[in-house]
């Protein structure tokens, strides 16, 4: 059931985690017994990577971005220069275990799958930061913040919300019918929480295997270079878009007070000012939410799905019933 594989990694000044992690992307992709290709795409870094992988890995593919674009544009640069069935989206701060493929082929058996993800484990093998992720409504937001996995191991039917972007093996039809990730979300936070709810709602299922597991180099991504009030921005402006993108009906309806009397007003009153920047940026980006949510309007209609957010939350609930599940 092997499918070949295209790695798809993006870096950014992350010379000293390509050194470390690299060698375990190549002895998992050589067990698996397929034909793969890896894909790094540089973007825009001051450090050494470029050198480094020139001197020390000829066979990797490597793109080079014009400039600085974030994490959506530079993996979606990878995609599109992909050539095999499945992609598996990597973070540089990733290892990967030799066994890391085995078993995940079967899901790509199933017509209607999008992809699959591993589990990940902190380097010191003493918790699981990312398993399977519940959907649910909490107000005007949906949410993907309560992680369970089931302990029947051997389950072939664990749903997840959605695909952590360290680390999901997709169909690469699929996703580029998505056209990858979505750039509104740039530079980086819920570019692949809103890729996972769009397929979904074409009918694409996201599953979570256990057996399969990476470890994640605390502290390793990109974010942690630059300044945290920065970050909050962004990652407040990118929640407010999401929210706008998959909300409908009165949940809709409601967003606008529910952000300011919620979510701003409260962290102004707090001294948190930057929120405001956040929420500024969120209205001056309607013109593209409004895009997006009519590309995904365009693309059910294409595949003659009528599956929405709560049609999502019941089947992953209803997955759940008859399975001894373990929350985290």
């Amino acid at each position: 059931m092997q499918k070949s594989v295209s790695i798809v990694i993006p870096n950014y000044n992350g010379k000293h985690l390509l050194e470390k992690y690299l060698p375990s992307v190549f002895v998992a992709a050589q067990n698996a017994e397929t034909d793969f290709e890896v894909i790094v795409i540089d973007d825009g870094s001051k450090d050494d990577s470029i050198n480094f992988i020139k001197q020390h890995y000829q066979n990797i593919k490597l793109l080079i971005n014009d400039k600085n674009r974030g994490f959506s544009y530079t993996c979606n640069h990878g995609i599109s220069e992909s050539k095999h069935e499945l992609i598996l989206l990597l973070n540089s701060d990733v290892k990967l275990d030799p066994d890391y493929f085995k078993h995940q082929w079967k899901y790509f058996s199933k017509t209607d799958t999008f992809g699959v993800m591993a589990r990940i484990m902190s380097f010191d093998k003493t918790r699981i930061e990312d398993a399977a992720r519940l959907l649910y409504y909490s107000g005007c937001r949906v949410k993907a913040n309560k992680f369970y996995y089931s302990e029947n191991t051997e389950d072939e039917n664990v749903y997840t919300a959605y695909l952590s972007g360290a680390n999901a093996l997709v169909d690469a039809k699929k996703l580029k019918e998505l056209g990858g990730f979505d750039e509104i979300f740039s530079p980086f936070s819920s570019e692949d929480f809103d890729l996972s709810l769009r397929a979904w709602q074409l009918g694409w299922k996201c599953y979570y295997e256990h057996r399969s597991f990476c470890f994640h180099h605390v502290s390793g991504s990109t974010k942690t270079q630059i300044k945290s009030n920065f970050i909050k921005k962004v990652y407040y402006r990118n929640r407010f878009i999401l929210q706008r993108i998959h909300l409908k009906g009165i949940r809709l309806s409601l967003l606008p007070f529910y952000l300011l009397f919620a979510e701003v007003i409260p962290k102004i009153l707090a001294g948190k000012f930057w929120i405001w920047d956040a929420y500024k940026q969120y209205l001056a980006s309607f013109t593209a939410i409004n895009y997006s949510r009519d590309q995904l309007t365009n693309l059910k209609e294409k595949y003659h799905s009528a599956t929405s957010i709560a049609d999502v939350i019941e089947i992953i609930n209803k997955s759940i019933k008859d399975k001894n599940i373990k929350r985290l």
